[in-house]
């Protein structure tokens, strides 16, 4: 799911209101358990690339392509992105579509909760959710030529103190691994479980 369209279809029957979430891919996992877990059939899912968190100027226009190829098809459609770098375009584009999304800068603040996360002074602290775990050479180390010149860490790193690990599991595995990119990386390390967070409560108002 990392660089692949996922979709969801045949969840909603017709006339149901039906809603398609359209979605940033590294939260696939996380909407599909909340869809199966709260018994939200009458939403579909819609995955764009997650390699777009890396690319953040093209997310506009993709999510604004998906929007106008799927808008007929449903009821409404709600954008599961929060800013995610692109300072304030997504926003304008889903204000001029009609379409709602995740307030908050991005995945780490809703994650944690955007309140509590605007409270934390954490400027020199890295995160890690559970995807970028998983999905760690792929999304930090490849982006970042890490694995072809290792001695840019400290150039790209060295204001930072902390790696920080928001998981939305409670996985000893995924643990073990986030506290390895830590040391990858020259930072110290913690763990703090956040579950879906407002992530959770957005997708139960658009229900």
């Amino acid at each position: 799911m990392d660089d692949a369209t996922l979709t969801t279809k045949g969840l909603a029957p017709q006339g149901a209101g039906r809603i398609l979430l359209l979605a940033c891919g590294a939260l696939a996992r996380e909407i599909l358990d909340l869809i199966e877990l709260n018994g939200w059939s009458h939403m579909d899912l819609q995955c764009l690339p997650a390699i777009l968190h890396v690319h953040p100027e093209k997310i506009p226009d993709a999510v604004e392509q998906a929007v106008l190829k799927h808008r007929a098809t449903y009821d409404d459609i709600f954008v599961v992105y929060a800013d995610c770098g692109t300072g304030g375009l997504l926003q304008q584009t889903c204000d001029r579509l009609g379409v709602q999304m995740v307030d908050g800068p991005h995945c780490y603040s809703f994650f944690e909760g955007n309140a509590a996360f605007a409270a934390k002074d954490e400027v020199t602290c890295f995160y890690l959710t559970d995807f970028l775990v998983r999905q760690f050479d792929a999304f930090i180390i490849k982006p970042l030529g890490l694995d072809r010149h290792p001695k840019l860490r400290d150039m790209y790193f060295g204001n930072y103190t902390t790696l920080i690990y928001q998981a939305q599991t409670q996985d000893e595995a995924l643990t073990a691994l986030a506290r390895q990119h830590a040391k990858t990386l020259g930072l110290g390390f913690e763990h703090r479980f956040t579950g879906y967070g407002d992530l959770a409560t957005t997708l139960a108002a658009q229900a």
